[in-house]
C-alpha cells in the first residue's frame, strides 16, 4: 500500500539540535496513526513537517503522492486540517465562526457553511445552542470538540491532531474520544495524531509510531506493538497495557 505522508532521510534541526536525522516513515492512508513520544521527540515537529510549516534541511517529504510545493501553501493545506493542544480558537470569535473561517476563505455561501457547521457539531455532540457562545464561555471538552470541528470543516483528506485532548479530564476524554471515533465512520481521513498518552493511542489508532529522540523505535499496528514491544522504552510506555483493543 503506498503511503499518503512519505519521508525519505529527513534531516532537521533548529540551531545546534537535531530533531531528525535520515527519518525516514511512511504513513498509510485512511487509517488513524497514533505517534507516541515523551516531550521533546520530535512529534509537533513531524506535523509541522508534513503541513509545510517548517521545512526540512535535508531530504524529501511527499504528502499525496507529491513533493511539498514551495509555492501556493495555502491552497495545499486546505486539503489538510490541523487541531492543535489547546484548540488554538480565537477568543474574540463566537464558536460558530471559529468552526466556519475555512467557509469563508473558500468563498462559501452563507448557507452553506451554517449547513456544515451544524453538521459537524451535531456528530462531535455538541449542543446547536452554544455556537453563539466564545470560547471562555465553553468548558474545556467542548473547546476540543469546536476546534475538531473547524479542523474537519473542508472535509480534509489528512487530519493532523497535535495533543488535541491533554486539556480534558478522563471522563470528558472518554466522551470525546467515542465522538471522535463516530467522526472518522461518517467523514473518513487519513489522521496523524500525536500524543503522550499510549492508552489514548491505543483507543483511537489502527497503527502506532513509537518515536524518542528522533528516531523510530517502532512501528506497526497496535496489536503488534502491545504483543511485541522491540524495545524497554516501548515497554515503558505500554505500562501495564497487556492487549490492543
Amino acid at each position: 500500500m503506498d503511503g499518503i505522508i512519505d519521508f525519505q532521510s529527513v534531516s532537521k534541526r533548529y540551531n545546534n539540535t537535531a530533531v531528525f536525522e535520515s527519518l525516514s516513515l511512511e504513513l498509510k492512508p485512511g487509517i488513524v496513526t497514533g505517534v507516541v513520544g515523551e516531550s521533546g521527540s520530535g512529534k509537533s515537529t513531524l506535523l509541522q513537517l508534513i503541513n509545510g510549516l517548517v521545512r526540512p534541511d535535508f531530504g524529501l517529504i511527499k504528502v499525496f503522492g507529491q513533493p511539498i510545493p514551495s509555492e501556493n501553501l495555502p491552497i495545499f493545506r486546505r486539503r489538510i486540517g490541523y487541531a492543535v493542544q489547546g484548540t488554538g480558537l480565537f477568543p474574540h470569535l463566537r464558536a460558530e465562526r471559529n468552526i466556519g473561517l475555512m467557509g469563508k476563505v473558500e468563498g462559501w455561501n452563507p448557507e452553506k457553511t451554517e449547513s456544515r457547521i451544524e453538521q459537524l457539531m451535531l456528530l462531535m455532540g455538541l449542543n446547536l445552542r452554544l455556537r453563539t457562545r466564545y470560547p471562555h464561555q465553553l468548558s474545556g471538552g467542548q473547546q476540543q470538540r469546536v476546534g475538531i470541528c473547524r479542523a474537519m470543516l473542508l472535509k480534509p483528506e489528512i487530519l493532523l491532531l497535535d495533543e488535541p485532548f491533554s486539556g480534558a479530564d478522563p471522563l470528558t476524554r472518554v466522551a470525546i474520544h467515542e465522538r471522535f471515533l463516530d467522526l472518522m465512520v461518517a467523514e473518513p481521513a487519513t489522521v496523524v495524531l500525536v500524543t503522550h498518552d499510549m492508552q489514548e493511542a491505543l483507543r483511537l489508532s489502527s497503527e502506532l509510531v513509537i518515536i524518542r529522540e528522533g528516531k523510530v523505535l517502532q512501528m506497526g499496528s497496535a496489536k503488534e506493538v502491545v504483543n511485541n514491544p522491540n524495545d524497554e522504552y516501548v515497554e515503558k510506555l505500554l505500562g501495564n497495557t497487556t492487549h490492543a483493543p
